[in-house]
């Protein structure tokens, strides 16, 4: 399993970085539609539905939603050019950013009051959207930033967030795996210890103090940097609690099978979908 989960990072991390170097901004609008419309695909069974005809469905709500973005907030009008964000899009950020705090309640008080919120596919497909949209239209706030004066600044802000969810990821199962011994949520996932969740967050201040002493980052700016480590270590581990409870309420394992190793899209962009908006949140309100 561990090799399997090593191969297709090694195939898969390559191409992200690729699609956020080469991609014009609208070609990586399309191609975020495209994995975010195989993550609702993948959320159907989270809702209770066992049929394509209303795994579609879902889909295309999707799809629908992100489309309206598209439509309202073009991709190329998200900064002026005085550097301001697009009210609208920040309206979406601080709607997502709220959506989180929720699960983070929903995730400490789990399993009460999961039995409200289970019966009703609509809620749950609600939930699917506030997951899956802002994550499209966060991942271009950050891609598109100062592209007039340096045509990769928002790649370089998409690359850091990567290295914080990666390197917490990474630190937290090799923390967890050789010391891990106090479950973190026992009730939602078994597998997670508070020991991994203080190595992934270790890990991540690292890689921010690292990029820090390479880039000259003044002392100020490497303070931010590893406080926005650690929130960002801590959100990916709510993104991927959120996901664990939706299955676990599902009886579902893996939200597919798409990704050796790694179970389908969602398994592996969950964390993705919780920091990208709270991180790009955090750089429209603090900068850098």
């Amino acid at each position: 399993m561990l090799k399997q989960r090593i191969l297709t990072a090694l195939i898969l991390a390559p191409l992200a970085i690729a699609a956020i170097f080469f991609l014009s901004l609208p070609n990586l609008a399309a191609a975020l539609l495209v994995v975010l419309a195989i993550g609702a695909w993948e959320w159907g069974p989270l809702m209770g539905f066992d049929t394509s005809t209303r795994r579609i469905g879902f889909v295309s709500a999707l799809i629908a939603c992100i489309l309206a973005l598209w439509k309202f907030i073009p991709p190329q009008d998200l900064w002026t050019l005085t550097g301001s964000i697009n009210p609208l899009a920040l309206n979406v950020l601080y709607v997502a950013a709220l959506w989180w705090l929720f699960a983070i309640f929903m995730i400490c008080k789990y399993p009460q009051h999961s039995a409200f919120w289970s019966r009703h596919r609509s809620i749950r497909g609600l939930f699917g959207i506030l997951t899956l949209a802002p994550t499209w239209l966060a991942f271009l706030i950050l891609r598109a930033n100062g592209q007039l004066m340096n045509e990769f600044h928002g790649t370089y802000l998409l690359l850091l967030l990567f290295a914080f969810v990666w390197s917490a990821d990474i630190g937290a199962y090799f923390t967890g795996k050789r010391f891990g011994k106090k479950k973190l949520m026992p009730n939602v996932s078994p597998g997670k210890t508070i020991e991994g969740f203080i190595g992934g967050n270790i890990a991540a201040a690292l890689v921010a103090i690292i990029a820090g002493l390479i880039f000259a980052w003044s002392a100020p700016q490497i303070l931010m940097a590893v406080a926005l480590a650690l929130v960002i270590s801590t959100v990916s581990v709510v993104g991927d609690l959120t996901e664990s409870m939706f299955k676990r309420q599902a009886g579902v394992k893996d939200s597919g099978k798409i990704l050796p190793g790694h179970g389908g899209i969602l398994d592996r962009i969950d964390s993705l979908t919780a920091t990208a908006p709270v991180f790009a949140l955090f750089f429209v309100l603090f900068g850098w």
